[in-house]
């Protein structure tokens, strides 16, 4: 293990988007390597340990609790619609009894929370397919399709005719509990052999939040996904996720390890 540098996890989608930039903006990042992945490949990187620290999917952190330390007061969570998160279909959410549901192979806690919102919530059987297929393509054939971050974005913009449901809305409406996309986790043997750097690590990390949720106005001036949406859209996106990570999210947290338990998703 080389302890001269810390590996971390880089999610290069907009919604994470304020906290990298002031990261890297106000940190000093000797000692630091950034590797870029969508969640379901910075999952398996940190499983495997080819990465050291990460913002990873929720599910992850609750499959393997014993390899993992989880960072406090962050995650990517939200209290109603978190705008990226998002399932596009063709008829209404309470036709799709046993039909099929493409999701994204980019997401994991997504793909379950999907699962339990329709079998739980909406008391419906459906069977679900990971896909990389283009939501055009996805839907001449499938009824409806999970997409999540940026490529969400987007085709909401597209798409208007299409039913569209927030999956973050839909637990928030019958759980009245906030949903944790993903956490901020170290594998515990990092925590240990890079201990001193780690540390400096979760300092930079708290002082980027802080500096990022008083500034987003000027990150959204400085944003590459200023082609996908306005500054203001931006902003009004940034607000609707909560970064922080307080007892009402563990209990929201715990309230989907109980569901993934009881559909046999961990």
């Amino acid at each position: 293990m080389n302890k001269n540098r810390l590996r971390i996890g880089k999610i290069p989608f907009a919604n994470l988007f304020p906290i990298f930039y002031m990261l890297e903006k106000e940190a000093d990042l000797s000692g630091y390597e950034f590797i870029e992945g969508v969640p379901s490949d910075l999952n398996r990187q940190i499983r495997q340990g080819l990465i050291d620290v990460s913002p990873s999917s929720s599910i992850e952190y609750l499959r393997h609790p014993d390899k993992y330390a989880l960072i406090e007061n962050h995650s990517i969570s939200s209290s109603g619609p978190v705008g990226s998160i998002l399932l596009f279909g063709k008829q209404p959410i309470e036709t799709l009894d046993g039909l099929s549901i493409l999701t994204s192979s980019q997401s994991e806690t997504s793909v379950a929370l999907i699962r339990i919102v329709l079998k739980k919530f909406y008391e419906l059987q459906c069977t679900f397919q990971s896909s990389n297929l283009s939501l055009k393509d996805a839907l001449r054939s499938g009824s409806a399709y999970l997409l999540i971050g940026d490529e969400a974005l987007r085709e909401a913009l597209k798409w208007p005719g299409l039913y569209i449901y927030d999956i973050g809305e839909l637990w928030y409406k019958q759980t009245g509990l906030p949903f944790t996309f993903a956490l901020w986790i170290a594998r515990r043997d990092c925590c240990r052999g890079k201990n001193e750097l780690f540390r400096k690590f979760v300092d930079d990390l708290n002082r980027a939040k802080i500096s990022a949720l008083k500034n987003l106005d000027a990150v959204a001036a400085s944003c590459p996904f200023r082609d996908m949406l306005s500054d203001e859209d931006l902003v009004s996106y940034w607000k609707g996720i909560s970064f922080d990570f307080t007892d009402e999210h563990r209990k929201g947290l715990e309230l989907f390890r109980a569901y993934a338990e009881e559909l046999g998703l961990l």
